[in-house]
């Protein structure tokens, strides 16, 4: 008595096994000569093309891919780039002003023409002057800028960090498409051999035609959701190359293996709620938005004080320096109410910032416990699959084959068997992928990998 396994999912085989084996010695040497002048001619090396065909084979590698040339990560980093370089210039001093005044250029009371030459008019006046902001402005100026250099980079990391949770779980979704992409195969393999077994029963006598002509149906369907099955594996292909900023056309290697799962139970919300509050990329840019709005403030009240306006003012007389003076300005903040306004602002600006970040805090908090909850099921879910369905059903395939090819059960039944261990890998499969997009939200949560 013969009984059929399923094989268990794998990686597909390499292109090599399917390279008919009677190619001479002679004619292996011919290929690979072609091979190596087609690479050659087109300027491609070994190496390079190893690493462009592996791209889409486990997740570290599309994850390094996308960390270099993804162009929204890279705009956000240049933009904080951009605001690191305007801290230094929030806190220096504005430029200083000189003015020149030519005074009485008609050359009125002498006996020389008028000019606007400095040497060859009555007098000319020069101020050198230098603003001073009020004590502490410059310092709160500077704070603020920092701190939104600080928020610059961390949406920056956000950006990154909700990046990679995006092709983390598009990964997930490609392994779950290849994977039934195979298990399809592999059901279409065993109704072959299952109509085989029917048609030789049919001819010996018994069985009737129906059982043969039933695994044809099922082979039919199976054909037809393969057909389903590559076409979605090729839309999830095309958005994983997008996040990849890949022509969404170009190939990806079919996916290997899932992450191991880090051990993460539900009674670890404390401690990774603590890591949550002080590594979340976007817990970091709301509060250095506080801190920055804080640093406004301070400084609007600051404002109610004047700033100073030095200065130093030679005169020239002819061609000599002939007298010296000094000169100062203050402003002076008569606009009170105005200033009240900005006040007011600028607390208003400070209260929703920390409102902000205390919502952001609590969502991502909900959002924690309820991806805890989550992968725990869905652990324990796969492990009771593994242990206990998987086995099962195989068990029920093998004793209704067994008891078809002896007459004791019909064709139906059998039926029923592979469905159902069909259904098991299934079920297991959703599972692997669901616990991957759990992990990947933690980590998105966590602003960290596991």
């Amino acid at each position: 008595m013969k009984i059929f396994h399923l094989p268990a999912l794998g990686p597909t085989n390499c292109w090599s096994d399917h390279v008919p084996k009677a190619l001479s010695p002679a004619l292996g040497r011919r290929v690979r000569d072609l091979l190596f002048v087609f690479l050659a001619t087109t300027g491609l090396s070994g190496p390079a093309v190893a690493q462009d065909a592996a791209l889409g084979a486990d997740l570290p590698g599309l994850l390094a891919y996308a960390r270099t040339r993804n162009p929204e990560l890279r705009a956000m980093r240049d933009e904080a780039d951009a605001a690191a370089q305007r801290v230094g210039p929030a806190g220096a001093l504005p430029d200083p002003v000189l003015r020149v005044e030519l005074m009485n250029i008609n050359n009125y009371g002498t006996d020389s023409a008028p000019s606007l030459l400095p040497s060859r008019v009555g007098e000319t006046k020069y101020t050198l002057m230098q603003s001073l902001p009020g004590w502490g402005k410059r310092g709160l100026k500077r704070d603020a800028a920092a701190a939104d250099a600080k928020q610059a980079d961390a949406r920056a990391e956000g950006t990154w960090s909700e990046l990679s949770v995006r092709i983390k779980a598009t990964y997930a979704e490609y392994f779950r498409a290849a994977g039934n992409e195979r298990l399809a195969g592999e059901v279409l393999g065993l109704m072959s051999r299952l109509e085989q077994i029917a048609q030789a029963r049919y001819a010996g006598g018994l069985a009737v035609q129906q059982d043969a002509i039933r695994a044809q149906l099922e082979q039919t369907a199976m054909r037809t959701e393969l057909i389903a099955l590559e076409a979605e594996k090729r839309q999830i292909a095309s958005r994983l190359n997008a996040l990849l900023a890949r022509d969404g056309s170009l190939p990806l290697a079919e996916p290997q293996v899932l992450r191991p799962l880090p051990a993460l139970m539900t009674t670890d919300a404390a401690s990774l709620a603590e890591r949550a509050r002080t590594r979340n990329p976007l817990v970091a840019a709301e509060l250095a938005r506080l801190s920055g709005a804080q640093k406004n403030r301070e400084l609007a009240q600051r404002n109610r004080y004047p700033d100073l306006l030095v200065g130093v003012a030679p005169s020239q007389v002819g061609s000599r320096i002939t007298t010296w003076g000094v000169m100062f300005e203050v402003n002076i903040p008569l606009q009170q109410e105005s200033r009240r306004s900005q006040e007011r602002e600028a607390d208003a600006m400070v209260s929703a910032a920390r409102s902000r970040a205390d919502a952001l805090q609590n969502q991502l908090l909900g959002d924690l416990g309820a991806n805890l909850a989550g992968l725990d099921a869905a652990r324990r879910t796969e492990v009771l699959i593994k242990t206990q369905l998987l086995p099962q059903s195989e068990l029920s395939l093998k004793s209704a084959l067994a008891s078809y090819e002896t007459g004791k059960a019909d064709f139906a039944m059998l039926l029923d068997a592979q469905r159902q261990i069909r259904k098991a890998r299934q079920e297991l499969l959703k599972t692997q992928v669901e616990a991957q997009m759990r992990l990947a939200d933690i980590e998105r949560i966590l602003g960290e990998d596991l």
